[in-house]
């Protein structure tokens, strides 16, 4: 999967697949893996967590490493191809989730997240990483 398919609907299925694979690993790996989290990253990858800028994937995991556990549920799913003019002739995809997140002793948050996917070597590793709890208004 890591050369760009020529036909969009040929990319768009395969993002589609790749986007769902990559999020249930993802998910599976931060709850109850997390030490292993740095094997998604790109080297220099980025992520933002409810504002926190954390650039390079050590600093990713430090990071990672100091939140409480948790028990992720992703409730919808939603995958792009990029344009492999903008990515450089790599394939590379976005994924969006959202979901709800359970940290021990707090109540059920809800959260959205994207994140820019890359194929190298035909495996997906993180450029970026943007992860936001979402705020219920009683409006």
């Amino acid at each position: 999967m890591g050369s760009v398919p020529e036909d969009n609907h040929l990319r768009v299925e395969q993002a589609c697949q790749a986007g769902q694979e990559f999020s249930k690993l993802y998910y599976d790996t931060i709850d109850k893996k997390r030490h292993l989290l740095t094997k998604l990253y790109q080297h220099t990858g980025e992520a933002t967590w409810n504002g926190n800028n954390l650039k390079g994937k050590e600093a990713i995991l430090k990071f990672f490493e100091e939140l409480p556990t948790t028990e992720h549920k992703v409730e919808s799913l939603d995958c792009h191809p990029l344009s492999a003019e903008i990515s450089g002739g790599q394939f590379t995809i976005v994924v969006k989730t959202y979901g709800t997140v359970k940290y021990p002793n707090n109540a059920l948050k809800s959260f959205y997240q994207s994140f820019i996917l890359t194929s190298q070597n035909n495996v997906w590793k993180i450029i970026s990483d943007n992860f936001r709890f979402q705020d219920k208004s009683d409006n």
